[in-house]
């Protein structure tokens, strides 16, 4: 340590006293600088929580499938939500809502005044009849004022304002842009078809005589009667009606006009009831309200001919194909075209292109915070997050720049569960090829080859000169007047193609498809229905161009072919 010599001068000394008191203050401005930074950083990484700014709270309804595995909590507590809301810009708070009974929840949800602030639903009939009622809010607002990311989707893509603006002019609904492929089809046995020495068939006749020999021929050989052609519940039940040119609300495209499809429901119901008579489904088969015995049934190997969704493959490979060679490691599938009926042949319906799928409560009290929320949940984080799981652990990224899954079974596990359900505000095809449906299996796998293989035939299958069920998308078609659409639910449940009416025709032995069309007719006239049929008729004639229809669907899926090379 250095002693000032007692020769210095006196100057010396002032001068030297003068640089400590500089020396101390810059000294004392740098310990006051590292304090500041240091609080800082408290407020932003694990100091005091009482510094850091919490985030806003809101609600947010997700389905609840009743798939979650026990290991991984419930539908809202789980690896995904928590990753939502620590990656995310507010604290959500998921609120359940059963997917079997989902108008029936959130109407009293609405009632108790406890609803979500944002509401996650596909069905048009719920959002419209909530917007009628003033019990959602416009979004033109929250989106001019506090959206970056959906702002500049809907400015990309004009088609989302189109779809989600309500008859008042203003827009109501958050969408997304979708891979735009087939959504079912229809498997068949090929193991079961060589075995008896069949073909592909090509007619419903065709089909109804392949059904039959599965029942009666013990197409699995272990010498039993215990076998049924086809399946009539569920999703089966739906692509039947595909079958015949039907969906709701039954409107077909018959020389240039929309007509009622009353031929077409006369049709498949005739088809239905001479299964059910021949004893090719399961007898209980209207019973079966979800389609799940018949589900197990095909899974167990005992039934032939199944319709399933397939617009995801990866789902399609978890949930169902997998199962099926787990239980059955010989059966072997393919998929076969929609065949001709005595109505015509037909497309299958295909996925929603544009989809909306968000609306929001007029009572939310954070407003911007509903618009943080939806901003993230249709970024490309979220969306890498819900189709491929977290990088290092589910996915890893590959040259190509696309994410692979590095473990099917481990997402499986972890997210296929709620990935969708999730992810209903994300627009894969919006971040390039890396996000279509194939790109999550790996082709070196052969279960997942094969999965491919069936996804990609069956868009091959797409005939452009033939109509798909209905004139679009159910989703897409035009929205009745409140009292006509008071008609249409009135009347449904009885004269729609699942109707009780038609139901009859095919369990009671002598009451035929002709005399039911006769006595849904008369009901549906007498409720006034006519109206309908009219208001429908007009809208094809004079307005469809102002909606998205079947020429708009198939034009968005060659696009996305081409883009894909196919």
């Amino acid at each position: 340590m250095n002693r000032r010599h007692p020769a210095e001068s006196e100057e010396g000394s002032r001068l030297d006293g003068q640089k400590g008191k500089r020396h101390r203050c810059r000294l004392l401005l740098a310990v006051l600088m590292l304090l500041a930074l240091g609080a800082a950083a408290c407020g932003t990484s694990g100091g005091d929580p009482s510094d850091a700014k919490p985030k806003p709270r809101i609600r947010v309804s997700v389905y609840d499938r009743v798939n979650v595995p026990s290991s991984e909590g419930s539908i809202v507590n789980n690896k995904i939500t928590r990753w939502i809301k620590e990656a995310g810009p507010v604290d959500v708070e998921f609120v359940p809502v059963l997917r079997t009974q989902a108008e029936q929840k959130l109407n009293g949800l609405f009632a108790a005044g406890e609803a979500p602030d944002l509401i996650m639903e596909y069905a048009p009939q719920i959002k419209n009849t909530l917007i009628d009622k003033g019990l959602l809010r416009p979004i033109d607002d929250m989106i001019e004022q506090y959206s970056t990311t959906y702002k500049e989707i809907l400015q990309r893509y004009p088609i989302l304002r189109k779809a989600g603006t309500g008859e008042d002019g203003r827009l109501y609904q958050f969408g997304r842009i979708n891979e735009t492929v087939p959504m079912r089809a229809v498997f068949i046995r090929t193991d079961w078809l060589e075995r008896l020495q069949l073909d592909i068939p090509h007619t419903t006749e065709e089909l109804f005589q392949v059904a039959k020999a599965f029942t009666e021929q013990d197409p699995d050989g272990n010498g039993k009667r215990d076998t049924y052609g086809i399946a009539l519940a569920g999703v089966s039940s739906a692509v039947i009606n595909e079958m015949f040119g039907l969906i709701h609300p039954d409107y077909v495209v018959r020389g240039g006009e929309l007509v009622h499809g009353w031929d077409n429901i006369e049709a498949v119901t005739a088809f239905r009831k001479r299964i059910y008579d021949e004893g090719l489904a399961d007898r209980e088969f209207w019973n079966d309200k979800n389609g799940y015995r018949a589900r197990q049934d095909f899974l167990r190997g005992r039934i032939g001919i199944f319709m399933d969704q397939f617009n995801v493959p990866a789902a399609f490979y978890n949930d169902f194909y997998l199962r099926l060679k787990r239980n059955v490691p010989d059966a072997r599938l393919t998929v076969i075209p929609y065949p001709v009926t005595p109505v015509g042949q037909f497309n299958p319906i295909f996925v929603n292109p544009v989809q909306m799928t968000g609306v929001v409560n007029a009572n939310t009290r954070n407003p911007e915070a509903v618009m943080q929320y939806v901003d993230f949940a249709v970024s490309e984080l979220f969306m890498k997050t819900m189709y491929f799981g977290f990088e290092g652990i589910h996915h890893k990224v590959t040259p190509d720049g696309c994410p692979r899954l590095t473990g099917m079974d481990k997402w499986r596990k972890e997210f296929n569960f709620g990935a969708g359900d999730f992810g209903m505000l994300t627009s894969p095809t919006l971040a390039g090829p890396c996000y279509y449906g194939t790109e999550k299996l790996d082709e070196k796998e052969p279960l997942q080859r094969e999965v491919q293989q069936m996804f990609e035939l069956n868009s091959s299958y797409v005939n452009f000169a033939l109509e798909t069920a209905g004139p679009t998308h159910a989703e897409q078609m035009p929205r009745l007047p409140q009292h006509l659409q008071g008609i249409l639910n009135q009347v449904t449940g009885a004269v729609g193609t699942d109707g009780d009416i038609w139901l009859k025709a095919i369990l009671t032995p002598n009451y035929s498809p002709g005399e039911a069309r006769q006595e849904a007719e008369a009901l549906w006239e007498q409720a006034g229905g006519k109206q309908v049929d009219e208001w429908y008729r007009s809208f094809y004639a004079h307005d469809r161009d102002q909606a998205i229809m079947t020429k708009d669907i198939y034009q968005l899926f060659r696009e996305q072919r081409a883009a894909r090379g196919k």
